[in-house]
Order: C-alpha cells, then sequence, then structure tokens
C-alpha cells in the first residue's frame, strides 16, 4: 500500500481527505504545518505528498523547495491559488502537479494514480523500457533500476519522476528534435492535464542539473517553433535478462 503524507492546517480539510484516500488504498498520514512535513520525510517512508501552500508557518513553496533538498518524492500541490504564475512557480519549484480548491475528490485519487504510475513506469514507448540498466552520455548514467542520474564526477543527482521521464524520452532520442506534444505523451497520461509550459519548465530544471551554464545549453537544445533536441551521443547498457 502506498503511503501518502496530507500536509494540510485545516484540521477539517485533512480529515476528509484522509478518510477519502484511506477508503481508496493509500496508507495516509496528516500534519498540519510545514515542519511538521519535512520531520515526517525525514523519520518514514512516504510515496507521495499533498502539500497546501498556505500553511501557518512556512510557505508551502519553501517546503517544496526543501522536500526537493532531501528527497525526489512527488509532489501534488493543493491549493486556493488560481493564477497560472502561482502553477508555474510550483512546477519550476518541483511540484509534480497542481490541484486548484475546492477539487472533486474523485479528481485527486485520479491524479495521484497518475503521479504514481509516472514514478515507477519507464517513458519510453518504442521499446520496453525494462531492458535498460542505464543510458549514458558525456560521462552521465541515467539508470533505470533506481531512477537517478550519476554525474561524470560520480554524485547522485536526484531527479523527480516528471523528470526522469522527460530526459529519459530526450536521452532515448539523440539527435532527433521532439516536439512539446511528444515529451507531454513521455511523460503524462491521456487523464492528465498538463499546462501548456511543462515541458519548458521541467527542461530549465534539467538545464540546471545538467549543464554546465544553463544560459547557454549544450545538452538540451531548444529548437524555436519544433521543440527540443538531445545533442549527445548516447550509448545504452542493457541489464543482462534483456540479451537472454
Amino acid at each position: 500500500m502506498q503511503h501518502l503524507l496530507v500536509i494540510e492546517d485545516e484540521d477539517f480539510s485533512r480529515s476528509l481527505l484522509s478518510a477519502y484516500l484511506e477508503t481508496n488504498g493509500f496508507v495516509v498520514s496528516g500534519v498540519g504545518s510545514g515542519e511538521q512535513g519535512l520531520a515526517a520525510i525525514d523519520t518514514g517512508k512516504i510515496d507521495v505528498v499533498l502539500l497546501d501552500l498556505g500553511l501557518p508557518d512556512v510557505d508551502g513553496i519553501e517546503v517544496l523547495k526543501r522536500i526537493r533538498a532531501r528527497s525526489p518524492i512527488p509532489v501534488i500541490i493543493i491549493s486556493s491559488r488560481e493564477r497560472v504564475e502561482d502553477r508555474l512557480v510550483a512546477l519550476e519549484a518541483g511540484a509534480d502537479d497542481f490541484l486548484v480548491k475546492p477539487f472533486d475528490p474523485r479528481e485527486l485519487a485520479a491524479r495521484l494514480k497518475v503521479v504514481l504510475r509516472r514514478t515507477g513506469a519507464g517513458p519510453l514507448s518504442d521499446r520496453d523500457a525494462a531492458e535498460l540498466k542505464e543510458l549514458r552520455f558525456e560521462g552521465w548514467k541515467l539508470r533505470f533500476a533506481t531512477r537517478d542520474l550519476i554525474s561524470p564526477a560520480g554524485g547522485e543527482i536526484a531527479l523527480t519522476p516528471s523528470e526522469f521521464n522527460l530526459l529519459a524520452a530526450l536521452a532515448s532520442a539523440p539527435l532527433r528534435v521532439l516536439s512539446r506534444e511528444k515529451l507531454l505523451d513521455a511523460i503524462a497520461r491521456k487523464e492528465d492535464a498538463p499546462i501548456d509550459r511543462t515541458i519548458d519548465v521541467l527542461v530549465s530544471r534539467l538545464r540546471r542539473k545538467l549543464e554546465t551554464d544553463p544560459r547557454k545549453p549544450q545538452l538540451i537544445v531548444t529548437v524555436p517553433g519544433f521543440g527540443y533536441r538531445f545533442a549527445a551521443s548516447v550509448t545504452e547498457n542493457l541489464s543482462p535478462d534483456a540479451a537472454l
């Protein structure tokens, strides 16, 4: 069973969410502040977080950034903030989805399933990604078993589920131009509804992790009017079972 953490300061809303999600098969823990949420993440195994932005002690975006400094755990924002700018700020800070209050709890359950599928599903549509052990490029290693990135210096770079799927999609089609629509297919299901700039935000986040100078990218190159191109040669390292 998936362990879900609800960080929501309104007791009634937190209780309702917890009760509903427990009936949908989740183990749910609920806390009322950002500091309590961070402590829960530090001390227990959490599979996904629901995070309200209007917390009494720490702004939700700051909590999100501190979660990202700790872990690539999936985070869905639940907030009454309706502006597109608020959603973009949350995405840029590392959110995997954003749901505006009030919302139908059935929609929340559906989005949770989408995010959790992203966490465990490979992004490649033309082949079975389970055969791949890792993709290698410019000294980097993108590892499928652990869904992380190893730098040329040997350091482990944590990726969110969406970041991993996007990088895997780009690196699995090196030197080819991929449209934003194609890349959206790699990170989302049809029932998910990412906003238009999701890919641009995720690319920006990946560049900050990959590029020497994110303002002058050498690996993930923008092709104006079309999409993005992964501009490095890539080699595949297959798992031993794939050769059988």
